[in-house]
């Protein structure tokens, strides 16, 4: 699938931002990374000093993974779908902290292993909100990638135009500031591999504990992760082809809501080890779209450290944190409008008949 160019933020916004930031009542710098981030949102919106988000929205992709059922994961594959019931009603953590950032929270059913949670609904064709979370979906579970691919690809271009498909909603219907968030048991294995072939690793460099998976389990998955590695070598170099071979539906409809929402000139947070490995593939789709990302926060998975090195990003948080479902961004989120509030609203020396820095003569 091909993207349209993605346009690089507005750099006069963002020297205008660096400007306003030396006039404000501190020290130059003084608010540190904060400062950094507000340039960012200026340049995504290209005005100075930017505007808060009004309308910041979480999409959950949903799907499952053949591979669970290989003892990769601590939880059953049937927790996917439960948990998929448990975000559409409220009760997740991405609802409670996405709560606390005042932003909206909407799951997309794109591959989990349960009949049809909506009707097969052509993507030209407008849903109702309670058919949405299963009008997208491309098929029940992906294919176990240690063994034979994810996808046909067909379903793999399906899969990008449902993510793209859904940016499009979210931008159109006013949507400022977008994270999206994952749901799947085993994701973090077809993740993990998408990390090791794109970023040239090993196996045993990039598999972490997932759900807190024991010795065995990590063996287990290690085992995995290297036979599907094996499949997707031959075709590393072309993303649709990575995620037909060694991803899955879900990861396939993020890398293709990532790259449309750079497309759409929308600034998103990136969530944990999931939705990094989407990007990585939506950068290759859309070269540019990163300009438009920041990371949420750093997971304790070790192949996530690898894709934010390799996408030259920093994560804003540090807790420890690996629960996925958008939760690291969405806790992100405030530490974001903070900066676009302080460049927007604090005092000028100017204003506030502040003394300014004298530098010795």
């Amino acid at each position: 699938m091909e993207f349209p160019a993605v346009r690089a933020p507005d750099a006069a916004a963002a020297d205008a931002a660096r400007v306003r930031q030396d006039t404000l009542t501190k020290p130059s710098g003084a608010l540190g990374r904060l400062e950094d981030l507000s340039v960012w949102v200026s340049a995504c919106q290209g005005t100075c000093p930017p505007t808060q988000f009004e309308r910041a929205r979480v999409v959950v992709f949903a799907g499952d993974h053949g591979v669970a059922r290989s003892g990769v994961s601590a939880y059953p594959p049937e927790v996917t779908a439960q948990m998929v019931a448990n975000i559409a009603a409220g009760g997740a953590a991405i609802n409670v902290l996405a709560g606390c950032a005042d932003a909206g929270v909407r799951v997309v059913d794109i591959a989990v292993d349960t009949p049809d949670t909506g009707p097969d609904t052509p993507l030209d064709t407008p849903v109702s909100p309670a058919q949405r979370i299963g009008a997208y979906k491309v098929r029940r579970s992906s294919g176990d990638i240690a063994v034979t691919d994810a996808l046909s690809q067909e379903e793999t271009a399906a899969a990008l135009a449902a993510g793209r498909r859904i940016a499009d909603e979210e931008v159109d219907a006013g949507a400022d500031l977008l994270i999206a968030g994952d749901m799947g048991i085993g994701n973090t294995t077809a993740a993990t591999v998408l990390v090791a072939a794109l970023t040239n690793s090993e196996p045993v460099a990039v598999v972490g504990r997932g759900t807190g998976i024991d010795d065995e389990g990590w063996k287990r998955k290690t085992a995995a992760v290297r036979d599907a590695l094996y499949r997707v070598h031959p075709v590393r170099f072309d993303p649709e082809a990575v995620l037909r071979v060694g991803a899955g539906a879900d990861l396939a409809a993020m890398a293709g809501f990532l790259a449309q929402a750079a497309v759409r000139r929308t600034p998103v947070l990136l969530d944990g080890m999931v939705v990094t490995a989407a990007a990585l593939v939506a950068e290759r789709l859309a070269p540019g779209a990163r300009a438009w990302w920041q990371a949420g926060h750093r997971s304790t998975e070790p192949a996530h450290g690898l894709a934010l090195a390799q996408l030259e990003l920093e994560p804003i948080v540090d807790l420890g944190m690996r629960l996925g479902e958008g939760s690291g961004a969405a806790l992100a989120l405030p530490i974001l409008r903070a900066a676009v509030a302080v460049l927007a609203g604090m005092a000028t020396f100017d204003s506030a008949s502040v003394s300014g820095r004298t530098d010795p003569p």
